[in-house]
């Protein structure tokens, strides 16, 4: 049958509005709503027929029961505003919940002249475009199909708007100059985070249900969730160093999530002073940038080497000379770690091969050392001083002939492993004008 005819025999099934007829056919032609088309072809076969033209009342069709007229996609594009007037964002997607009558007439309605169940456009596909240009034009923001700042979700038969408010991401380096400060919260493991043992206080955590008063985790995100004006906040880090262990140099690359933000366009200079001035002195951050989710994983992800700076004890004098070439040794060598003493309660009993890129220090004095270490991601430095009773093969104690120990241990920096990665990638980066989106969009007509 040829299209005029199929307009003919789907024109017969009144009342029909022009939207769902025009919906049949929604891969002919571009540049129409489905309500211009349908009333188009409905104009053409009046013309080619010679036969009067009969508008049809949008309210009273027998498919979409009356949901495609303008007034109700106005009507949702509206709701939709009002529902998010409270919250700042940039961008959205609109999706429909199809009732399931509206489904099943979709469905007789092509097969009556023989078309298949999908042909033209979907009814929630039309309803996802024309509520979703009133959104933007209510809001000032941009569409948005991979992930947007919002979600809203149609229901019609629900007669319901929801809105699903999606993450904020906060990307920078932390320097942690203070030891004794974990990188995240550490529950109490006597207390299983509670606080109590029994109906009594907790005596391992002084009923506070953490092993640590502090951490950077609780330094930095309830910063960035204040300021976002956010429900929860959650800290992703490019890896973490030892409780006891300065990060310094570089910092550590780290992501601060927020959930369901109020604020997304926030001025990101002034909240790094907020954060400094929080943290007052125990943890410090930089470079911080408005990023997307996928830094997320890329933070995790990315293989990085870390270089480290040791204050090691010995406990047998030691030479210069033997000193300077067991670090020789040490530099671009394979070294097999079998999982730490310390770790192995939470780590997979196995044993693991990691590369020294470079291993340099200075002498003090006879029994102590400074060394620096520079070495591929997953490396226990002070397993490779301290050769952990035979678990690390070859270690500077191993070298040496003589006990060696860790007193002191800084990281110096954080790497990308491959020249062709970096964390600072801008195209995991936002670049948002803070004044270009008002803290609450209108919801006016």
């Amino acid at each position: 049958m040829s299209i005029l005819e199929n307009v003919r025999a789907l024109a017969t099934q009144n009342p029909l509005c022009d939207a769902c007829l025009g919906r049949v056919f929604a891969d002919r032609s571009f540049g129409l709503t489905n309500t211009e088309r349908g009333k188009s072809l409905r104009i053409t076969v009046s013309l080619v027929d010679d036969i009067p033209y009969e508008s049809i009342d949008t309210t009273a069709c027998w498919v979409c029961e009356g949901a495609c007229a303008d007034d109700q996609f106005d009507s949702w594009g509206q709701r939709c505003a009002t529902a998010v007037s409270d919250t700042e964002f940039n961008t959205y997607q609109v999706g429909t919940k199809t009732p399931p009558l509206i489904e099943e007439n979709e469905t007789l309605l092509r097969e009556s002249i023989g078309l298949q169940s999908d042909a033209g456009e979907l009814f929630k596909s039309e309803y996802n475009r024309e509520v979703g240009k009133r959104v933007g034009q209510r809001t000032d923001t941009t569409v948005e199909f991979g992930r947007p700042d919002i979600q809203f979700t149609i229901d019609l038969e629900a007669d319901s708007v929801n809105v699903d408010i999606h993450s904020a991401f906060v990307y920078g380096r932390y320097r942690k100059l203070t030891r004794g400060i974990p990188q995240t919260e550490w529950p109490c493991s006597a207390c299983d985070g509670s606080g109590y043992q029994g109906s009594i206080a907790c005596e391992t955590c002084g009923g506070s249900g953490y092993l640590y008063d502090d951490s950077v985790e609780e330094l930095t995100a309830p910063v960035v969730c204040d300021v976002m004006d956010g429900t929860d906040s959650t800290f992703h880090g490019a890896g973490r160093e030892d409780v006891d262990a300065l990060m310094i140099g570089t910092g550590r690359p780290f992501v601060i999530e927020v959930f369901e933000p109020r604020r997304r366009n926030i001025d990101i200079n002034r909240l790094e002073g907020d954060i400094n001035a929080f943290a007052d002195g125990a943890v410090e951050v930089e470079n911080l940038r408005l990023a997307n989710y996928e830094m997320v994983e890329r933070v995790k992800e990315i293989e990085a080497s870390k270089r480290y700076r040791a204050a090691v004890a010995f406990d047998a004098p030691i030479n210069v000379t033997n000193f300077d070439t067991a670090l020789t040794t040490l530099t671009d060598t394979t070294i097999e770690q079998y999982t730490p003493n310390r770790v192995d309660h939470r780590r997979a009993a196995i044993t693991r091969t990691r590369t020294v890129y470079d291993a340099d220090g200075t002498l003090d004095d006879p029994t102590h050392a400074t060394v620096e270490i520079h070495g591929a991601g997953g490396l226990y430095v002070k397993e490779l001083i301290s050769g952990d009773d035979g678990r690390t093969e070859p270690s500077l104690a191993g070298l040496l002939d003589t006990g060696a120990t860790v007193t002191d241990l800084d990281v110096l920096g954080v790497y990308a492993e491959s020249e062709s990665e970096s964390f600072e990638n801008d195209a995991y980066f936002r670049t948002v004008d803070a004044s270009s989106h008002p803290i609450s969009h209108s919801a006016s007509e």
